[in-house]
């Protein structure tokens, strides 16, 4: 295993349908590194161990740590947040998807985005010094936005869906409902919620592409909210993956106990969300089949490398 985990997806191929959906999901245990540790240590720690989404699982912890110690959420600098969820929504768009559906990748949109924002430090826009930069990374954003815009209709052809809806809205953050099951895990987790069909999740990520560009340029406050009180927090923010939740218990200021729900951990706890994306779908032969279990992963993306693994039976 990696330091991140893996993901083993595997199906059977039987009569032009997938069945006996299996998903392996193996995670290290980073967060007992915290234990015994004080809340600012956790804090410096949190985007090292967790490298993905390394700014928002930062911002999650700063709120689970400042809800269990019952204060004040400090504020952070909106940018980073933005550009790190279009830096992944752009990655998928531009690189991950058109391959999936038999497209070419828009790589020269990608490495303009990826340079820009490389380039940008990205601090407040209000420093006269980076300002420009700081355009020029939001200019890059809404080019590498277009592109996608612009591949979209092919995209959601070879899906069978028409053109993209322009409506979205970023997913409601809810860390109250969390803290009951952080406190006694014998108690039902809230439902985790996902896209209902494989074009639905591509609507939805152009969607939130355009809604974090918009955000980036104008310097829109990040979601983060956090619930707790006594020793116990919960913190949740926003990835391009969706709701990110951290749980915190501190004691005399130290971590005792800590637990990251990402919503890679929802989505592949067991294979009811990918079976819901392929049941009563046919295929014409095992490599449509295995292309359609690879878009239905992607519908789901998780966060590390997977492997899947289609075998083919005759009944």
């Amino acid at each position: 295993m990696n330091a991140v985990g893996q993901l083993s997806v595997g199906a059977r191929y039987a009569e032009g349908r997938l069945a006996d959906l299996e998903v392996a999901l193996q995670r290290p245990q980073v967060t007992r590194l915290y234990l015994g540790k004080p809340a600012a240590v956790v804090v410096e720690t949190v985007p090292v161990l967790f490298s993905v989404c390394a700014q928002a699982q930062r911002r999650a912890a700063e709120a689970a740590l400042a809800g269990a110690g019952d204060r004040i959420l400090p504020p952070a600098d909106p940018q980073p947040l933005w550009a790190e969820m279009l830096h992944e929504h752009l990655w998928r768009l531009l690189l991950d998807w058109p391959p999936a559906l038999g497209l070419p990748q828009a790589t020269e949109a990608f490495a303009i985005w990826r340079g820009a924002r490389g380039g940008a430090g990205l601090r407040a826009a209000t420093d006269r010094v980076l300002e420009g930069t700081l355009l020029g990374v939001a200019a890059a954003a809404w080019a590498g936005v277009a592109q996608a815009h612009s591949l979209a209709a092919r995209c959601l052809g070879v899906l069978g869906q028409g053109p993209a809806c322009a409506e979205f809205d970023f997913p409601s953050l809810h860390p109250a409902d969390w803290l009951p099951y952080w406190k006694n895990p014998t108690l039902a987790a809230p439902p985790a919620e996902g896209p209902s069909t494989v074009a639905a999740a591509y609507r939805e990520r152009l969607g939130a592409v355009v809604q974090a560009a918009r955000s980036l340029a104008s310097g829109a406050p990040y979601p983060v909210a956090m619930a707790g009180g006594a020793g116990w927090g919960v913190g949740q923010t926003l990835t391009a993956r969706g709701v990110l939740t951290h749980g915190a218990r501190l004691e005399a200021g130290r971590v005792v106990a800590y637990r990251v729900w990402a919503p890679t951990d929802r989505h592949f706890v067991d294979a009811a969300a990918l079976a819901a994306l392929v049941d009563g779908r046919r295929w014409p032969d095992e490599d449509a089949a295995r292309r359609g279990l690879e878009q239905a992963v992607l519908a789901l993306d998780p966060c590390l490398p997977h492997e899947l693994k289609v075998s083919v039976s005759d009944a």
